[in-house]
């Protein structure tokens, strides 16, 4: 079937085969952008090139224009209608693409090929749009190769060349002007990229949201997507210390946990300790918060951002991220903060909705009876509910079932099971119902170290809940009150804060075999390959973000510096993009007259020889031979053409030697400097 394949693919014109290449290179530019495109635009492109397919395939007449009229018709009200409008970004692509599929049902002439390609090269360049992943860079470098072979191809002369030269052709080309591109790369000025194009928002982006509604952070561990990887300067902190703060919620209207009304002048925030120097890259999210580590106490350093920080410690940017980026932060994981006193602020932080979690309300009324508690500080209470979680049979879990409005009284009482937000809700509820301010802080905990590069990998499965309680300073002074972290969790699953250990998704009956045949294959050696490589490429992955994604404005001129400018600037810059681009002109000047005098000295020489018949007005074609040209000479000039006709012979004759020495070559020129030029 293959080989019937191929031979029919072979018999075809060579119109008909170009065709079904260029064809198929419209779909590798196309294919990595079908999850950013409406489904019809994908089914309207897919119908398209396989209707132009066949067309090529069987040598059929292409459709009328009233076709591709309708269907451009068609297919701008569509995107009108899908987008709201026929601007922007996502509304232009879509419309690009839908112009380079039309274009092909009018390939007729060369000139339309050329818009095709063209089309194409724009359209696999608007890719980076959405994305500019090394998996994206691949494709589109693929892509690339197809279309310059493509353009290529359609300048070879007539007949059926091989695919295979054009190829070659077309990455000798690359590889030529992959200089070029890296010196453009590291020297031209780094204004906004193209792809920093305002858009709209990040469909279909996993990550924490500014509410909590009880269950939404178990989805979220289903994800192995990475969120950020943190790279410390000196040595990094225990898992149990990483908790990587990101929205605080402390209004709770019985299912759902949402960010303060209002949020203090100031955090009071005090620090002890030595400090963590650390570099975090941030996956685009489409929210205007950074991650820091419990606590940073100055602003993470990230150009191009306006950072400002709330009372409860969370930074915000003056604009969503919705590229990658990175930046510097400190942080102490020993601190204080908050009101060092009782105040008004607290009064949100004890407020609960009625008619929500009765029971819950009468064990926090039965704690308080206890005479064990009577009077009892806050650090007692939060022990004694601590007790009840590690030994009340709770258990953490992915699946703990539907839960209702009642979310605290079924943890507590029903279900006794939960993910990382169900346990931190139902203890925030069950301390504010014994009167102690608390809240919940969203995040991220702990995360895996990545033994390749050295980085942290944090990814979304480490979403974390965790809980703050305002716990009040002493009578005599020695301490003031401050909000303290409580995590809950670590009662239930310590392993889950201690040991890193994530809860894994269901595999199922297919999963769980594959699971089995892995481990009497390696046996439980702890040994994984798929680990190893998945390692590998978070490695590549981050290597790719760090030197290429995240080359800026400032590491240019640190490049200027590593070239011994002092204080490099701008000017600097361009004098050195100025100063290679004369260089390299230069020495392609050079190369160019050296690879002239390396040309065929007998053909200079019949060159310079039909040149001067054309000044006395005998014009012959570039293709004659020496002897016809004599001929040529003779019947046009006469017998005074004699002597030129004789050296021409000549000519000719040395041209089949086994060796044309340069001997042979001087005695040649010297004898037509000599010789008399005929006359008319």
């Amino acid at each position: 079937m293959l080989k019937k394949f191929v031979n029919t693919l072979e018999s075809l014109p060579r119109d008909s085969r170009d065709t079904l290449f260029l064809l198929f290179v419209i779909a590798a530019v196309v294919m990595p952008q079908v999850s950013h495109l409406p489904l019809w635009c994908s089914g309207l492109v897919a119908g398209v090139l396989v209707w132009r397919g066949m067309l090529a395939w069987k040598s059929l007449a292409l459709p009328s224009r009233w076709w591709l009229v309708t269907l451009l018709v068609v297919a701008v009200a569509a995107t009108f209608a899908t987008h709201r409008t026929i601007l922007g970004r996502d509304a232009g692509v879509t419309l690009l693409v839908i112009l380079l599929a039309l274009k092909t049902l009018e390939l007729r002439a060369q000139r339309d090929a050329f818009v095709v390609f063209f089309l194409g090269f724009f359209c696999m360049l608007s890719n980076f749009l959405f994305s500019q992943s090394l998996l994206t860079a691949f494709a589109m470098l693929v892509a690339l190769m197809g279309l310059l072979t493509a353009l290529v191809n359609a300048h070879m002369p007539v007949g059926k060349p091989p695919l295979m030269v054009a190829a070659m052709v077309a990455a000798k080309m690359a590889l030529l002007g992959a200089p070029i591109m890296v010196v453009l790369f590291m020297l031209f000025p780094r204004l906004a990229p193209l792809w920093g194009t305002p858009g709209g928002p990040l469909q279909g982006k996993s990550g924490l949201s500014a509410d909590m509604r009880v269950g939404t952070i178990a989805n979220l561990a289903l994800d192995d997507s990475i969120a950020m990887r943190l790279k410390f300067e000196e040595a990094p902190p225990p898992s149990r210390d990483i908790y990587l703060r990101g929205p605080v919620l402390s209004n709770f209207d019985g299912r759902q946990w949402l960010p303060p009304l209002s949020s203090s002048a100031g955090s009071n925030l005090k620090v002890t300790g030595q400090p963590l120097n650390y570099e975090v890259t941030l996956e685009p999210s489409n929210k205007p918060w950074l991650f820091a580590l419990d606590a940073a106490s100055t602003a993470p350093v990230l150009p191009g951002y306006q950072l400002r920080t709330t009372s409860e410690l969370q930074w915000f940017t003056n604009r969503p991220i919705t590229d990658l980026i990175r930046y510097k932060a400190q942080s102490h994981t020993q601190f204080s903060y908050g009101p060092e006193k009782p105040d008004l602020s607290l009064q949100n932080d004890v407020k609960l909705p009625k008619g929500y979690n009765p029971r819950t309300l009468q064990l926090a009324a039965d704690i308080k009876a206890d005479p064990r508690f009577t009077n009892a500080d806050v650090a007692t209470l939060v022990n004694a509910v601590m007790q009840k979680l590690r030994t009340g049979g709770y258990e953490y879990t992915l699946e703990p079932g539907l839960y209702g409005d009642n979310t605290a009284d079924e943890f507590w009482f029903d279900r006794k099971a939960g993910f990382c937000e169900h346990i931190a809700s139902s203890f925030v509820v069950l301390m504010r119902a014994m009167g102690v301010p608390a809240r919940i802080v969203t995040g991220y905990q702990g995360g895996e170290f990545n033994q390749v590069d050295g980085y942290l990998v944090v990814r979304q499965s480490d979403a974390h809940a965790w809980a703050e309680v305002w716990q009040a300073g002493k009578e005599d002074g020695s301490t003031v009150g401050s909000w303290v972290r409580v995590d809950p969790t670590s009662a239930v699953a310590p392993l889950r804060i201690d040991a890193m250990q994530r809860l894994a998704a269901p595999t199922g009956a297919f999963g769980g075999a594959i699971a089995n045949l892995w481990t009497n294959t390696l046996g439980n050696s702890g040994y994984n390959p798929l680990l190893q490589l998945r390692a590998v490429w978070d490695a590549v992955n981050n290597t790719w973000n760090q030197k290429i994604l995240n080359y800026s404005e400032a590491t240019q001129l640190n490049v200027l510096k590593n070239l011994g400018f002092t204080s490099p600037s701008w000017t600097d810059l361009s004098y050195v993009l100025i100063a290679i681009i004369i260089t390299v002109s230069l020495l392609g000047i050079a190369w160019t007259t050296w690879d002239k005098r390396q040309h065929d000295p007998w053909l200079r020489l019949l060159s310079s020889v039909r040149v001067r018949l054309i000044k006395m007005g005998l014009a012959s074609p570039e293709n004659m031979p020496p002897r016809e040209l004599a001929l040529f000479a003779i019947n046009h000039f006469g017998a005074s053409a004699k002597p030129l006709a004789a050296w021409l012979i000549q000519l000719e004759e040395l041209r089949y030697r086994q060796h044309l020495s340069n001997t042979d070559i001087a005695s040649l020129k010297s004898r037509l400097k000599s010789i008399a030029w005929p006359v008319k």
